[in-house]
């Protein structure tokens, strides 16, 4: 027998209601994802120097003001790198982007200028300057191991030291 005919054979018994049969099914509402979180974290350098600041880039530069020009200002130069990965628990399993911007301020006045981020290789390079990729390189090592071998050369050769 067809649906169809079924169907027509219910509606002359008394109703499609009849031969219908409803089993209520649980509704989940959450759901389980697979995919590591990301991992994120922020060194800010002044320009030239090797060891970065203890505060991040959101600390220095959060209170502070855009400056409109730069005329009467004594604006230092900083360089923000940011390091991400894959993990969970603030601990890298992987890393895999590195973005860098230049970034001036006016401590005295709290102005200061963020450059927008650079992601490629070259301007990363570039930017960085020996002492800089070194302590990088060192700390992503130290800090997770694995996320340093987990990670592609490409990423790696980024704190090559030319």
């Amino acid at each position: 027998m067809t649906l169809t005919k079924s169907l027509r054979s219910c509606q002359g018994n008394g109703g499609l209601a009849r031969c219908l049969t409803f089993i209520p099914l649980p509704i989940h509402y959450a759901t389980l994802s697979e995919e590591p979180s990301m991992w994120k974290q922020n060194f800010m350098f002044r320009a030239l120097e090797a060891t970065p600041l203890k505060e991040s880039e959101q600390e220095l530069f959060h209170e502070t003001d855009p400056a409109m020009d730069s005329a009467g200002l004594q604006l230092e130069k900083f360089l923000s790198v940011w390091i991400q990965g894959e993990g969970e628990d603030g601990k890298p399993s992987t890393y895999n982007g590195v973005y860098v911007r230049t970034a001036t301020l006016d401590f005295q006045k709290r102005v200061g200028f963020l450059q927008p981020l650079q992601g490629r290789s070259h301007q990363i390079k570039q930017q960085l300057t020996p002492g800089q990729k070194e302590f990088l390189r060192g700390w992503l090592r130290t800090h997770s191991a694995e996320a340093w071998e987990a990670s592609d050369d490409h990423f790696r050769d980024l704190f090559e030291v030319e």
